[in-house]
């Protein structure tokens, strides 16, 4: 399990990355405890986008080897899902991002 808030996995993501070996988080959105944090809510309301879309943007910038499968039973959240590949976070959004999972 590896997400904004769960990341135990940070050492291990950086090693993979130096040996350019892909990293599949398993419940990138939460799972069953979705993830629910006024900083992440707070970043995408400036950003116009869903929180959902915002913790998926910020898993990709995290590192370069980081695969996302994120599951959905629902178009709306395929295309909340998507939508995550777009967006552009800046350094202040991901610092803010950042200490959810610290």
């Amino acid at each position: 399990m590896y997400n904004l808030a769960y990341r135990h996995d940070d050492g291990l993501i950086d090693e993979l990355a130096g040996e350019g070996i892909a990293y599949v988080p398993f419940f990138p959105l939460g799972g069953f405890s979705p993830l629910q944090s006024s900083a992440l809510s707070a970043v995408a309301d400036r950003l116009g986008a869903t929180p959902m879309s915002v913790a998926l943007a910020w898993l990709l910038r995290r590192s370069p080897n980081i695969l996302l499968i994120a599951g959905t039973s629902s178009v709306t959240h395929l295309r909340e899902n998507v939508a995550g590949a777009g967006l552009s976070l800046s350094d202040e959004d991901i610092a803010e991002l950042d200490k959810i999972g610290r």
